[in-house]
């Protein structure tokens, strides 16, 4: 996959829909303004601040944890091969290219919340369940271990 990545000004990069409304959301006010404040070399921790005094519910984490539990809250495995059956090939290129960088941003995500070591142990334990065909308990979702 890394032939596949090239160098693209920033200018020229396109975002996929709806990714305007959530960068430019309330909610991200704070962390564009650390942005902001961190590339212009000023101090942050006014800014800083002003993310640690947010509810859980209006972090940035929080949006992408949320919205993975309720896309996964009823996953099945079965419902999805059948999908893979039944699909048009149009329609299964569009869900690809949906998916096409999901894995990538996950483990991204992971790394950046519980650093490198610990995101390479959650998606080696992944794939092992996968390739297994191991059924994800309730129990054990969200579960990560020394974290």
């Amino acid at each position: 996959m890394s032939d596949d990545i090239k160098r693209i000004p920033i200018n020229e990069l396109k975002s996929e829909e709806g990714a305007r409304e959530l960068a430019r959301s309330a909610d991200m006010k704070p962390y564009l303004d650390f942005m902001m404040a961190g590339m212009q070399e000023h101090d942050t921790t006014a800014q800083l601040k002003a993310i640690t005094e947010l509810p859980l519910e209006r972090r940035y984490v929080w949006r992408i944890a949320s919205a993975l539990k309720w896309a996964f809250a009823d996953f099945d495995d079965v419902t999805v091969g059948i999908d893979e059956q039944t699909l048009t090939p149009g329609d299964f290129a569009r869900v690809a290219e949906l998916l096409k960088f999901r894995p990538i941003q996950f483990a991204m995500f992971l790394k950046a919340l519980f650093g490198e070591e610990e995101m390479e142990r959650l998606m080696a334990e992944a794939v092992a369940a996968a390739k297994q065909g191991q059924p994800l308990m309730a129990s054990q979702a969200g579960q990560t271990s020394g974290v």
